[in-house]
């Protein structure tokens, strides 16, 4: 008998063991001070860390100033998917906005990342973007709205 609980005690901790792992690179995107009517978006990485296919099926944001825009299409183990955030800057205030990322991790189904920062006038001017910053961004955009476009069209 104790043979068979030690055997799936271990089936059952191999089992937890090889599943689908959400990472971030970051779980607070600090914007610091920006200027009214600035660029709002910015991009979080996730990561599968896991040795399954790992799929996000929502993006919640916690108020309408914040839209996400992500892919449910399945990121491979190893793999990473970019979260893109947007924030509305034309209201002069400080914000801390949660944004909910549930996933089919088994341990983390439901995971919480942060954009905090404050739109004032008296924000320094930003810092100009490199050439490569530039094309880096762009690339960015560009797949996070062809994966986006794909995601509502499978809606």
């Amino acid at each position: 008998m104790k043979n068979l609980l030690a055997g799936i005690a271990l089936f059952g901790t191999f089992a937890l063991a090889s599943a689908q792992t959400i990472t971030f690179d970051k779980t607070t995107y600090e914007y610091g001070q920006i200027k009214p009517n600035s660029d709002g978006t910015r991009f979080f990485t996730v990561t599968n860390t896991g040795d399954k296919p790992l799929i996000i099926s929502n993006v919640k944001p916690s108020c309408g100033c914040t839209t996400p825009e992500f892919s449910q299409a399945p990121i491979a183990p190893g793999k990473s998917a970019k979260i893109k955030v947007g924030y509305n800057t034309a209201t002069v205030s400080p914000f801390n906005k949660m944004i909910e990322v549930f996933s089919n991790d088994p341990v983390n189904s439901r995971s919480v990342i942060y954009i905090k920062g404050e739109v004032t006038p008296n924000a320094p001017e930003p810092k100009p973007l490199t050439a490569a910053e530039q094309k880096a961004k762009a690339k960015a955009e560009k797949k996070a709205a062809k994966m986006a476009a794909k995601t509502a069209s499978k809606k």
